[in-house]
């Protein structure tokens, strides 16, 4: 038994340089290509939660309203705090229903002060509900739909 496990061990041969440096290429293309692919989504999920933290807080802002309809708008995020259960990466905000229409406008920041930032509309125009939506995730730095995106 031991000669034959001597003679099977004699016959194999290992994996030489040229096939091993072969395979670390390999990962490497892979690891380049997947790297920036990997990036890009963490930044577009980014862009897409404060989309949706601007929504939430449009939709807590019509809630407010609709409860209290002295009010004509909502200036901060404290003044809704009670309808939204967390700000989430808003910094800024002012929702502002326009008289006579369902539209309504936001103005805001989103985003950490050192990395991407979103701001929502100005002090003259707003964003609309259909302008966040309708921006894209993976849009890069400019402005598009009164929201201008930073950071990237």
């Amino acid at each position: 038994m031991k000669k034959f496990l001597q003679k099977k061990l004699k016959d194999q041969k290992g994996m030489t340089l040229i096939e091993l440096l072969a395979v670390i290429v390999i990962i490497a293309i892979i690891a380049a290509i997947a790297i920036p692919a990997i990036g890009n989504l963490i930044e577009n999920s980014r862009v897409g939660a404060m989309k949706s933290d601007a929504l939430n807080a449009m939709a807590a802002s019509e809630l407010y309203l609709a409860d209290n309809p002295t009010v004509a708008s909502v200036p901060d995020l404290a003044t809704i705090a009670s309808y939204l259960d967390d700000e989430g990466t808003l910094k800024e905000f002012t929702y502002t229903p326009a008289s006579g229409t369902t539209e309504a406008s936001m103005t805001g920041t989103a985003g950490e002060s050192s990395a991407l930032q979103l701001v929502f509309g100005n002090a003259t125009t707003g964003a609309t509900k259909e302008n966040i939506t309708t921006l894209p995730n993976n849009t890069g730095n400019g402005t598009t739909n009164n929201i201008t995106i930073s950071g990237r």
